[in-house]
């Protein structure tokens, strides 16, 4: 974990310990957590004990949020009070969860037209000068998002991949940073796994000894607003409608779907696509069922008693 720089820093210290002993730490605890770690640093220079008006400050809705997505950023901080209260280390109240009103959003259907459009840009980029950075990103861009499309893993999932967690003989890879602390498998495509191998060698040369799959610089991965940024710049290029990258995934777990449609192994390769995009339950996947309206009626036709033999109701939406 990178250096903490507030006065909070020996408790949230035995606290991600503590989860981390539980298993119950991840990479998306651990950046929600630094994130609040410099926000008491740069808001509360002088202070030496936890107030509940700095945590009634970092927990209030923005403008930009939903309750849903308020509620994700302040899932761990939540329960970092409530292991301080717990434990008579401070008075200060854990933050509410807001109730979440579902949205109604249907994630962008991406089309052949689109998809060969977008990755066409993103085979032609050309570097901005002659720095590694920019060569490096020329290399990246098309496999890193080819990822996205190819195997349904989440954009932090990809940020964070390491060189170890990719085996390029037998074409598996070891999702270890992920959304929660569990860990997962995503077998490559064949044509994706010789995409990978092939960035492996070009990327090496650039960036030798590198830490992740995707480097920033030899030690370090991209944030998020990279993903955000090239997705944008590139997909504004195509013309097409508002889509985000993380899109991709919805778009892979729904074509998996559709081409099941009237399989008889059909709950059996739901549940390999449940563990292979990491969810926890099959209920999460089952979000993806409810998606496309006509794709829940071909279901329902073709499969409704044994799919829901293994797979109950969605009671909650779920970012899946």
């Amino acid at each position: 974990m990178k250096e903490l720089v507030s006065f909070l820093r020996p408790l949230i210290e035995r606290f991600v310990g503590y989860r981390t002993a539980s298993a119950n730490w991840g990479s998306t605890y651990e950046e929600s957590i630094r994130y609040f770690d410099r926000f008491c640093r740069e808001n509360y220079p002088e202070g030496t004990e936890l107030k509940q008006e700095m945590l009634d400050s970092w927990c209030s809705i923005r403008k930009t949020e939903s309750p849903r997505s308020r509620n994700c950023r302040i899932r761990v901080i939540r329960a970092f009070v409530q292991y301080l209260h717990d434990r008579s280390l401070s008075e200060v109240k854990p933050p509410e969860i807001l109730k979440e009103i579902p949205s109604g959003y249907i994630p962008h259907y991406f089309s052949p037209k689109e998809l060969t459009d977008f990755f066409h840009v993103c085979d032609s980029l050309k570097p901005k000068n002659n720095t590694i950075a920019s060569h490096a990103r020329v290399l990246t861009v098309p496999v890193f998002f080819r990822l996205l499309y190819s195997s349904g893993i989440r954009t932090c999932e990809a940020r964070l991949l390491r060189k170890v967690d990719v085996n390029l003989n037998d074409g598996v890879m070891s999702i270890t940073n992920s959304k929660g602390p569990h860990q997962h498998f995503v077998v490559l495509h064949d044509s994706m796994l010789s995409l990978m191998a092939s960035y492996d060698r070009e990327i090496s040369h650039l960036i030798p000894n590198r830490k992740f799959y995707f480097p920033k610089e030899k030690e370090n991965h991209f944030e998020r607003y990279w993903v955000q940024y090239n997705f944008n710049l590139l997909w504004a290029r195509c013309g097409f409608e508002h889509a985000t990258a993380y899109e991709l995934r919805h778009h892979y777990a729904t074509q998996n779907i559709n081409g099941w449609i009237g399989n008889s192994e059909f709950n059996t390769k739901f549940y390999y696509l449940s563990k292979s995009m990491g969810h926890t339950t099959l209920e999460s996947t089952r979000y993806y069922y409810s998606l496309v309206p006509q794709l829940a009626n071909i279901l329902q036709e073709t499969n409704e008693e044994s799919f829901n033999a293994i797979i109950p109701e969605v009671t909650d939406h779920e970012q899946a």
